[in-house]
């Protein structure tokens, strides 16, 4: 959702609104541009919502600078599908209509944090860091039949484990604890596992930050290497879930 079917931020009914309320840049904020598509202005909310109430608008080609973000309301837009909404000014727009050059977020959280990959608690042999850093050197191009359909296995093993202990990617999603899962959550932290409905085994995948993912068989069959979720939603048709902590099965 940004980098290949770009997508940012808002527009202002011209230039003068446009700068009332892009404003100033805060220190570690984002720039975006607004990309509506239709070239209709982009509305911004009081709230990171669609239901929020009109607080002004942002023309299609604004340039914005972006202060936080947060997640709200899950957005149908040029860039995607997506949860965040990014604060401009006194409001919010939807990120799902914002260029950024990134698939994940790029500017502080509005409430001051950040979501991590934790293993606290979960009996896994890596931490996030050493099995984002183990499984980056397994991407090939090769069709490898350890690879091909084992998506779950794949996670489990940059985990440090031989499997997963579920039947499949779907189910596995299904037993994770609910505490220690983000549905419909697009902003994955690297090591955190998205996962996929496909109406049978579904699928899984890594984060290695930055809206990017390692997964099977997506750039070829038995292949291990870089996409999106946009990718996989667009390519294999499949529903994301959303994420969760990198808790297994087999050691539960």
């Amino acid at each position: 959702m940004k980098m290949g079917i770009v997508k940012r931020v808002a527009g202002v009914a011209g230039i003068a609104a446009a700068i009332a309320v892009v404003g100033a840049s805060p220190a570690f904020a984002a720039t975006g541009t607004v990309h509506t598509d239709s070239g209709a202005a982009l509305t911004v909310r009081s709230t990171p919502s669609t239901s929020g109430s009109s607080v002004g608008s942002i023309a299609d080609g604004t340039a914005v600078t972006i202060s936080c973000q947060t997640n709200g309301s899950t957005v149908d837009g040029k860039y995607g599908t997506s949860d965040i909404w990014d604060k401009v000014g006194n409001g919010y727009i939807s990120d799902a209509y914002v260029y950024t050059g990134s698939d994940g977020r790029v500017a502080p959280d509005c409430d001051g944090t950040t979501q991590t990959c934790s293993t606290s608690g979960l009996g896994d042999h890596r931490t996030c860091a050493e099995a984002v850093a183990y499984a980056k050197t397994r991407v090939h191009s090769a069709n490898d039949p350890a690879y091909y359909r084992w998506c779950d296995r794949i996670n489990a093993q940059n985990y440090g484990f031989s499997a997963s202990g579920s039947d499949t990617a779907y189910i596995h999603w299904t037993q994770i604890p609910s505490s220690l899962k983000h549905p419909g959550d697009y902003q994955v932290p690297a090591g955190g596992l998205a996962f996929f409905s496909n109406g049978g085994s579904g699928h899984t995948m890594i984060s290695i930050g930055g809206g990017e993912f390692l997964s099977n068989d997506i750039n070829g069959p038995g292949s291990y290497g870089k996409t999106t979720i946009a990718t996989i939603k667009s390519t294999w048709g499949q529903t994301y879930l959303g994420w969760a902590q990198p808790w297994f099965k087999v050691n539960h």
